[in-house]
This record gives C-alpha cells, sequence and structure tokens, in this order.
C-alpha cells in the first residue's frame, strides 16, 4: 500500500484543506436520538430519507471508455449508474460516482480502504472492482455488474423465503465471510441492500465501511445501518469484527420472516428495542428447522461474549459449507457413490445406505451448480437412481432393525423397572419410547429427530454417572440402539429431501431469481 496522503493528491483532494474546515453540525427533524447523545445514530437512520435526493437532478458524468445510462440508486456519497464498456462486446459494468466535494476526511479514507480492499480480493461472491479513475469533479469505482439487484428487493418480492432458498443464500455469505475473516477483513454494514444477485450467486457488496480488524482490535465510530447493527455498537460504543456475524443473523431473520428483528414504526421505537435488554425471539407459530432456529437465536444474541464465534458459524450445521455447491460437489458425490456400490455388492447394507446418503448429499449441491442443461438433466437422472436404490437399502435396513429392536424389548422393559428411583433417567427413557412410537406410525420428521437426540442427550449424561453394573450394561445397550434408530432415521430424512430437491423442474434459487424479475 502506497502513502495515504500520496493517494489523496493522486486522487486531486486537497488535504490541507480538510484540517482547516469544521463542518457544521447535523440537526435531525426528530432529535429523540440525539437527545440520548446519538446523534451519529439519527443521522444514519435519516440518511436513508435523504438518499435519492443527491445528484437526482444531473445527467450520467462523462467517462473514457464508457458509457453511463441509468442511474441504479445513490446514497450519502456516491451515485450508481449501469455503463457499458465502450468496446465491440459492449460488457455491462456499475460505475460508482463518487463526488470529491462531498468528502471529508472521514470518507475519503472509507473510500480509500474500499478501494484498497477490493482491489485485492478475488473470491466468487465478493463483488469485483475492475478499476478505478478519477477526474476533477469524481472518482469512479467500475465494478462488476450484477443483473438480479439487492437481496432486498428480492425478499421484498417474494415476502418470505423457503427456509432451504434461505439457507442456499446464508451459505454463499457465509463463503464469503470466511474468505474475508481468514484475512481480518470485517465489512461492518452487512444488510440486503450491499447484497447483490447475479443469476443464482449472491455477491457482497459496498465495502465503504470496512476495515481491516485482527480478532482482537476494536473499533468505537459508529458504523452500519440501523436494522442491521450489532446493539454493542450503539450500547457500548466499542465492538470488534463479531458485528458481522449479528447482521448475517437479521438478514437470515429478514429472509425468512419478511422482517428485520428491530422493524420498527418510529425511531424512538427503534432505539428502544436496540437499547433493550430482552433477547430475540422467533415469531410466533414460525416453522423452522431446529438447526436453522439454533443459528438465528445463537447469531442474534446480544452480548457479542454469548453469540456464536466466526469457527462455530462456519461449521454449524445449517450453515454446512462442507456441502455447499461448488465445483468440487460432483467429485466429491462421485468417490462417495463408488465406496457404496462396493459396500453395496459385499452387502453390507447399513455402510452402503450411509455412504449412499453421504454421494446425494454432495449431489444435489452438484446439480444446482451445473449450468449446462443437458448434463443437468443426465446426472438428476443418474441421482435418481441412486435415491432408488438408498430407498431398496432402506426397506433392508429397516426390517433388521424392526428385528433387532424387538429382541432387545425384555431388555428394555428391564432398565425402566431398574430405573425408577431416577426420575431424570425414566423420563429419557419415556421420551425416547415416544420417539419409537411416533416412528412406527410413520412419522418421520425433524421432530421425531429431535426427541431422538433430546433424549439421547439425557441418557448419555446418565451413563457417564452410572456406576459399574448390570444397570449401566442395559443403559450402554439402549444408547447404541436408540443412536442406530436417530441415524437411520436421519437418512430417512436426507433421502425424502434429495427426492424432493431432485424432481424440481428449476433450481430453486434460480426459479426464485426468474420470478422475482418477473415481478419487478
Amino acid at each position: 500500500m502506497f502513502d495515504r496522503i500520496h493517494k489523496y493528491r493522486i486522487l486531486g483532494v486537497n488535504f490541507r484543506h480538510w484540517c482547516d474546515v469544521t463542518a457544521s453540525p447535523w440537526r435531525p427533524p426528530v432529535d429523540i436520538m440525539s437527545r440520548c447523545g446519538y446523534t451519529n445514530l439519527a443521522k444514519e437512520v435519516f440518511d436513508v430519507t435523504r438518499r435519492g435526493n443527491m445528484a437526482s437532478s444531473f445527467a450520467p458524468p462523462r467517462l473514457a471508455d464508457f458509457l453511463l445510462t441509468e442511474k441504479l440508486g445513490s446514497g450519502t456519497y456516491a451515485t450508481v449508474y449501469k455503463a457499458y464498456r465502450k468496446t465491440d462486446n459492449r460488457e455491462a459494468v456499475a460505475v460508482k460516482v463518487v463526488s470529491k466535494k462531498s468528502l471529508n476526511k472521514a470518507s475519503m479514507e472509507n473510500l480509500l480502504t474500499e478501494i484498497e480492499i477490493l482491489k485485492t480480493v478475488r473470491h466468487p461472491h465478493i463483488v469485483q472492482l475492475k478499476d478505478f479513475q478519477w477526474d476533477s469533479e469524481n472518482i469512479y469505482l467500475i465494478l462488476e455488474w450484477c443483473s438480479g439487484g439487492d437481496l432486498s428487493r428480492f425478499i421484498r418480492s417474494r415476502r418470505i423465503l423457503p427456509e432451504r432458498v434461505a439457507r442456499l443464500f446464508l451459505q454463499q455469505i457465509a463463503c464469503a465471510l470466511k474468505f474475508l475473516h481468514e484475512k481480518n477483513i470485517s465489512h461492518l454494514d452487512l444488510k440486503p441492500q450491499n447484497i447483490l444477485l447475479s443469476g443464482n450467486v449472491l455477491k457482497l457488496a459496498d465495502f465503504g465501511f470496512a476495515q481491516y480488524m485482527s480478532p482482537w482490535d476494536e473499533q468505537s465510530s459508529l458504523r452500519g445501518s440501523p436494522l442491521y447493527m450489532a446493539p454493542e455498537i450503539v450500547c457500548r460504543r466499542q465492538y470488534d469484527a463479531r458485528v458481522d456475524l449479528w447482521s448475517v443473523g437479521v438478514i437470515l431473520y429478514e429472509a425468512l420472516f419478511g422482517r428485520a428483528p428491530f422493524a420498527s414504526r418510529s425511531y424512538a421505537e427503534l432505539e428502544e428495542k436496540i437499547r433493550s435488554d430482552k433477547p430475540i425471539e422467533l415469531p410466533a407459530g414460525a416453522r423452522v428447522s431446529r438447526d436453522c432456529r439454533d443459528l438465528l437465536l445463537r447469531l442474534l444474541e446480544r452480548d457479542p461474549d454469548s453469540r456464536i464465534s466466526f469457527d462455530e458459524f462456519f461449521l454449524h450445521p445449517f450453515v454446512d459449507l462442507e456441502h455447499m455447491a461448488s465445483a468440487e460437489s460432483l467429485d466429491k458425490a462421485k468417490e462417495l457413490v463408488l465406496q457404496a456400490v462396493q459396500k453395496d455388492q459385499q452387502g453390507e447394507k447399513t455402510a452402503a445406505l450411509s455412504l449412499y446418503c453421504s454421494a446425494l448429499e454432495h449431489f444435489v449441491p452438484a446439480i444446482h451448480y451445473e449450468t449446462d442443461r443437458q448434463r443437468k438433466e443426465a446426472l438428476r437422472q443418474k441421482v435418481n437412481q441412486y435415491v432408488s436404490r438408498a430407498e431398496e437399502l432402506k426397506a433392508l435396513v429397516a426390517s433388521d432393525n424392526k428385528i433387532s429392536f424387538e429382541k432387545s424389548q425384555s431388555a428394555r422393559d428391564i432398565l425402566r423397572e431398574m430405573s425408577r428411583d431416577q426420575p431424570r433417567l425414566l423420563a429419557a427413557l419415556d421420551l425416547a419410547a415416544t420417539a419409537v412410537a411416533k416412528e412406527a406410525c410413520g412419522i418421520e420428521d425433524y421432530e421425531t429427530l429431535d426427541m431422538y437426540q433430546q433424549s439421547l442427550g439425557e441418557l448419555l449424561l446418565a451413563l457417564a454417572a452410572e456406576p459399574q453394573g448390570r444397570r449401566r450394561e442395559l443403559l450402554h445397550n439402549e444408547i447404541k440402539s436408540l443412536m442406530s434408530r436417530a441415524e437411520y432415521l436421519k437418512k430417512q430424512i436426507k433421502i425424502r429431501e434429495t427426492q424432493t430437491d431432485v424432481s424440481l423442474d428449476k433450481d430453486p434459487v434460480a426459479e426464485s431469481v426468474r420470478t422475482s424479475c418477473c415481478l419487478q
């Protein structure tokens, strides 16, 4: 990186002029926040209402080698235009035009950091800075064109997103965040308006507030947008990179339920919600999976020390980066299915079923990743064959499990009788019995799986505290049996979800994008 003052000079900015000018205080029309000492927060809120007013009466500026056309949007310091490169292929780009006279020292620092970051990062889920230029009036950032608009408009057009679509989007955001986190870069203004769509691919954009921050670095300046801003930014005026995790939680919440958790009718109500100690709750009747609920509530912990960590976030089962659609998905699936076929030929039904299910977890994202229609359809037909074989094995394994379970019924009855002096152990056994009964009635869903997992959690604790003896032996065998049933049920659910995904005529994200474009 070269010297900042040199950068100011080559961009035609008078650094000394900044040192001599004192900006007059900005007074919001509603002073509830400023009376509480949050003038900057109030300004940030009211900046939203001012957007679109700046530069609206001006024609697009002229830029060598580019033809600027429609205005896409404007903010406090910049206006974004769609443009075409003046070449034979007329490449479409987005041009962010920053007026020099609108910049103060802090905003110029932010702009230079944005340019530094975007010039050095290359990632499929981060918008690419192709070039930047300047003249006597403006600074121009020439950016990758994303034809699908932003995530905010996409969510509004759909009202709410199905969980599996929200999950596919979340995986892409997490993938970009992991890349940035490894480079000690924090975005600090994550929100749906700053996430762009290009086909079915999400890209993080607008790095105007981004900073290089190591895990132990802290900031105190107000950054971000109030609806998506972590509470510690306002309440403590001291924060670190974990604020990005809070913002991801708000984005996921809005995608699933159609509104942000702090959605308010007034600025006073918004401030009250930000400053409250009340834990974030999901809307009444929210129907989301156990993993999704767990992730949401851990991301939206008000206390950053209680919030999920970056490492935990990247490894969370709902994020599931291991099974994210990528160029490697198909190779992983093929490797696993070869092992499955081998075990199948050897008559090892349970092992073969497990490997088929693992392969399918990579085949589905491979189908989503494939862009060629013929190859996609051929892959879908092949996957349907593996699903059919997995269904056959599932029936065989279920029959074996039933026989084994019935044989151990007498031992199970003895264990219950021996556990009457242990209420928690008895309750866990009852919960497991309820799960077994639900499964026997054909109720093979996440609620039943959750009952298995809860009972196993209690039974494992009881086993750890149980002394050597007959009851410990019976308990150990019961836990092994229940683990086997829970694992089988998990595979049942996975096969059913795979059948749903594979049978879809269209990729769920791509279809949603097309629908939203029609609605807009």
